[in-house]
């Protein structure tokens, strides 16, 4: 009987650990948004899903043809700045094994006026 009561213990014991590191594992999240400046000039943010911001982390400008053309680090405010490169790209923001996500060029846009607002984006 003290065994099955131990067992049970133990099994419930690994589901909430088990819970536990499937939460901590969902809550950094990479979390990327790319806006231009103007004609030629893009910037960027890094932050997790849960808002934190991502000072150092890498993030990499990458053409079509799999040539890095960029391997920037994120600033303090977690931003990186960049030329709009001439030719196709997409945005590479990784934080970890498995942990990425890409901004394809498409996705990049002016933001709107109440985008705009925002203090990573001001010049």
């Amino acid at each position: 009987m003290q065994y099955r009561e131990s067992a049970a213990a133990m099994l419930r014991w690994s589901c909430a650990v088990a819970a536990l590191l499937c939460t901590a594992a969902q809550a950094h999240e990479p979390v990327a948004r790319c806006f231009l400046l103007d004609d030629s000039t893009v910037r960027c943010r890094g932050v997790t899903n849960d808002g934190d911001e991502m000072p150092g982390a890498r993030m990499d400008v990458i053409a079509h043809d799999g040539r890095t053309l960029l391997q920037g680090t994120l600033s303090a405010q977690s931003t990186l700045s960049f030329a709009r490169p001439a030719q196709a790209f997409y945005v590479l923001f990784e934080i970890g094994p498995g942990l990425q996500t890409i901004v394809e060029q498409e996705e990049i846009r002016a933001p709107t006026a109440r985008q705009r607002k925002a203090p990573w984006l001001r010049p």
